[in-house]
């Protein structure tokens, strides 16, 4: 009987050991590194090993969680192939500015990384008290705590990318007069994308102007293409876009 416990025991102890897995916490915490965690483990406990500072920015936190990324894999290819297609039709119909924006996004989307990133609350109060967004947690996960930025990104269908001083309650329209649209840009709306991953289509022409949506520190301001010919099908090109650079978290510290 003493052997049966005594093996019962050993059994248990392997089978815990082989089913421990890894999360690491980066960033503006005060305990950063790699915690190894049974399954069943939530984002909580992660977060309270971590520690994270108090002034950090946690409206910017990403969790880059490990069963996303095929997914996500999947939308950067399809971005790179509508970016592609569009370039390939510009050329064919001798549109060269057009052409030669789709290539410049190709290779700006090209050199991201798949990352993951999960839209979640990664504020230790709230998850505290907020149980539904206490979400699980896979192997090979990691929390990433940015410093707060100072600065907004606006992308896309500009003359160059774009890196502008934050101002506080700014709209989102406001930053395109220091970072101006082309030709073949989408003068009806931009997708604004918020620290937090979130994701919003802005209507910026006369007609559907959306007033009030600001741009919180850090966010990113996608200025689409212009792709109502119908010679040149990538319809969903611009949202897909906005959708894949929303996976971007921001960086851990200051450049």
């Amino acid at each position: 009987m003493r052997y049966s416990k005594t093996l019962s025991a050993c059994l248990l102890l392997a089978s815990s050991t082989m089913t421990q897995a890894a999360v690491t916490v980066t960033g503006d915490v005060q305990d950063a590194g790699s915690f190894t965690f049974v399954p069943g483990t939530r984002l909580l406990d992660a977060v309270s090993e971590a520690r994270p500072n108090a002034e950090s920015y946690w409206l910017a936190a990403a969790w880059l969680h490990q069963p996303l990324l095929e997914q996500q894999t999947r939308l950067k290819a399809g971005v790179l192939f509508d970016l592609k297609l569009l370039q390939r039709g510009a050329l064919l119909e001798e549109k060269s500015s057009l052409a030669a924006l789709a290539a410049r996004l190709f290779e700006e989307v090209s050199r991201l990384p798949v990352t993951g990133r999960k839209v979640a609350v990664l504020d230790p109060v709230a998850l505290e008290v907020g149980f539904a967004r206490n979400y699980s947690l896979s192997d090979g996960d990691q929390l990433i705590y940015p410093l707060r930025p100072t600065t907004v990104t606006v992308l896309g269908a500009v003359e160059q990318p774009c890196t502008l001083p934050y101002r506080a309650l700014l709209p989102a329209q406001e930053y395109l007069k220091s970072c101006l649209p082309v030709t073949d840009a989408d003068a009806d709306y931009l997708w604004l994308i918020q620290p937090d991953g979130l994701v919003k289509r802005v209507g910026n022409a006369a007609w559907n102007r959306e007033d009030g949506v600001i741009a919180a520190a850090g966010s990113t301001i996608l200025v689409p293409v212009r792709n109502d010919d119908l010679d040149l099908p990538t319809p969903d090109l611009n949202e897909q876009l906005a959708q894949f650079l929303a996976t971007q978290p921001l960086p851990e510290v200051a450049p």
